[in-house]
């Protein structure tokens, strides 16, 4: 989800929201959330937009059934 902004006569994007949805066992929640807190970090995309666009995230589980 992104929030888009108007500049002048431009849109721009001005803030991205992630929201990461796993399947995963109750063993492995706790490894994922580890994980979401510097995966950012390691992220091409993340990296090279991130003085430009506030980015956010967040982790949604779904049933590992």
């Amino acid at each position: 989800m992104g929030e888009i902004e108007k500049e002048g006569n431009v849109l721009v994007v001005r803030r991205i929201h992630v929201t990461d949805r796993l399947k995963a066992t109750p063993d492995q929640r706790e490894t994922a959330e580890r994980v979401l807190v510097f995966h950012a970090d390691f992220c091409p995309m993340y990296k090279s937009i991130k003085t430009a666009i506030e980015v956010t995230t967040s982790l949604e589980f779904l049933d590992s059934e």
